[in-house]
């Protein structure tokens, strides 16, 4: 369940435009006539996105979220009322209701990535941002949250920032990205480990790969 989030705060403004406005119309043209309500959710991402575009060029950053004014903007284009917009963004995880670090680090610790060591990759978010998850960094940077699966279970732990997938991490790795990701640096994504997709961690496992590699073939 999602944490209370106040509509009125202030830090909500006051109003909000789609910039690309043949993004939005391009949307609502997937859904037929009298289904256009269909298109609240990839609106609702539409508007995420334009606000982690504008918070990257912010002092402090911020990532991206949704205000308030969004969504009446939404409910207004789609002709709904305003509290049919606000139950699917209270409802779904991927909505930011409130604002966020410029790098929302999302830490799976369902089953296989806990058992593979994702309390100690929470750790060690928590003790290199010296913040607790919920929480943000001072600077804008970082934010991070508890997530369910993120279907990279066989590649566990892992995490997601923003859109990228981190995986086979530990806890050293997992400081170090954080670390290149407050100097501007580029990290690779996926596997951590330099694993081939979601390969057996012992190495390739197929007749013609195993035979490569012992040099059969």
């Amino acid at each position: 369940m999602k944490k209370h989030v106040d509509l009125n705060a202030d830090y909500q403004p006051e109003s909000f435009t789609f910039r690309d406005t043949a993004q939005v119309e391009e949307i609502i043209s997937r859904y037929p006539e009298g289904r256009q309500r269909s298109a609240t959710m990839p609106l609702l991402d539409l508007a995420q996105r334009q606000m982690a575009e504008d918070g990257a060029k912010a002092t402090p950053p911020f990532g991206g979220w949704i205000p308030r004014a969004a969504m009446d903007e939404i409910a207004r284009i789609l002709d709904l009322p305003k509290i049919k917009v606000y139950e699917v963004a209270t409802f779904y995880s991927m909505y930011n209701l409130a604002p966020v670090g410029k790098y929302l680090v999302q830490v799976c610790t369902t089953t296989p990535c806990w058992l593979c060591g994702a309390g100690d990759i929470k750790k060690a978010c928590e003790d290199h941002l010296g913040i607790k998850t919920g929480e943000n960094t001072k600077d804008g940077m970082f934010t991070v949250v508890e997530v369910e699966c993120l279907g990279a279970c066989v590649n566990a732990p892992m995490i997601q920032i923003n859109d990228d997938f981190y995986e086979d991490l530990s806890p050293l790795r997992m400081k170090d990205i954080l670390s290149a990701l407050k100097d501007g640096k580029d990290v690779p994504v996926g596997s951590q480990t330099g694993r081939k997709c979601s390969m057996s961690a012992a190495g390739p496992t197929s007749l013609e790969d195993l035979a490569k590699k012992v040099g059969v073939v």
